[in-house]
């Protein structure tokens, strides 16, 4: 027990101002790997600086936001701290381009009751990384200690990217037609979505984290890093008109393709167009998943998707194979049926 009359201080509160000083002086080379020429900041002011100079003639800025989910859980329970924020910067930038914006920056919120320091810099090191395989400035963010509001070991994310396209280029859905392909492209695996239910299932299995799923370990799988589709389809959108683009996230297939997709149209999806990773299978036989759960759930195997006109559909393909993405046509966009505006066969 303290003494009443005993001087109080920051770190005795819980607080340590130094430890988030030597956190900050261990990522600030990783930080200034992603830089741009357009970033006119060092890291440690209060607001991160950006120059859009001249490079667009009517530009509209687009952002995002988003976590991952409880996929942090599934981290901290494994120690494994280096790729969760390439997972975090995956999930905004992979939104933000969707509108065929490019990614500019990115800032991070990272919170714990305790700052461990060789933690707190794995975390925010694979936001350096994923800001890297992006393209965008990691030009800010917050770390924020604060004793009793998290459990010990535990910590949360939140990240937020801003975008530019030129407003012509703007890709919003209105040039989708009937007849127009969807063309999937691979996910590396569950990426950031339905972790909840994963690590339910899990649980239920026992946690057999080591269990070998055709050369690679459950552990692995379920902790492999978003993919970013940044980079190759910005490549692609200067070679090929893309009619629509849509991020496989939580409501997985079943209900984010549709939200770009004009309200008077439907899609229908071949679900044997594509293998899905194995370790959805072992997540549905251990779960006793139905399949439109899963449809509705995860990506299945299907992170990003791109909405081409049937005459483009082979060129995209062929574009997409060697910009290095694993692609197939999935389905197509078709009149609507009524009220049920999605098939999945």
């Amino acid at each position: 027990m303290s003494n009443e009359n005993e001087a109080l201080t920051y770190r005795a509160a819980g607080v340590d101002i130094d430890a988030g000083n030597a956190v900050v002086e261990r990522i600030k080379p990783l930080v200034a790997r992603t830089f741009r020429k357009e970033v006119m900041s060092g890291l440690g002011g209060f607001g991160g600086l950006f120059d859009l100079g001249g490079r667009y003639r009517e530009p509209v800025l687009v952002s995002g936001t988003d976590g991952v989910g409880t996929k942090l859980k599934l981290a901290q329970t494994l120690d494994r701290h280096a790729t969760i924020g390439i997972d975090l910067v995956g999930m905004c930038v992979n939104d933000v381009l969707v509108q065929g914006a490019e990614p500019l920056f990115f800032l991070d919120y990272f919170a714990t009751g305790q700052l461990d320091v060789e933690t707190t810099v794995a975390v925010v090191g694979g936001i350096a990384k994923g800001c890297e395989l992006a393209g965008c400035a990691l030009i800010g963010g917050e770390t924020a200690e604060m004793p009793s509001m998290y459990p010990p070991g535990e910590y949360d994310l939140a990240g937020f990217c801003v975008g530019a396209v030129e407003k012509l280029a703007l890709i919003d859905g209105s040039r989708i037609n009937a007849g127009d392909a969807i063309i999937g492209i691979a996910a590396s695996g569950a990426h950031s979505n339905g972790y909840s239910l994963i690590r339910r299932i899990v649980e239920r299995a026992g946690n057999p984290f080591d269990l070998d799923l055709g050369g690679i370990s459950l552990a692995d799988a379920l902790m492999m890093p978003t993919t970013i589709y940044v980079k190759p389809i910005l490549k692609l959108l200067q070679q090929l008109p893309i009619n629509g683009m849509a991020h496989i996230t939580g409501g997985g297939l079943r209900e984010n393709i549709i939200r770009v997709v004009p309200a008077h149209l439907g899609i229908e999806l071949d679900s044997s167009a594509w293998k899905a990773p194995v370790v959805f299978d072992w997540l549905q036989r251990e779960g006793k998943v139905a399949q439109d759960e899963m449809w509705r759930t995860f990506n299945c195997g299907i992170g990003y998707t791109l909405i081409v006109s049937r005459e483009h559909a082979g060129a995209t393909l062929d574009a997409l194979e060697t910009l290095g993405l694993q692609a197939w046509t999935i389905g197509a966009i078709e009149a609507a049926r009524g009220d049920e505006r999605v098939h999945i066969r």
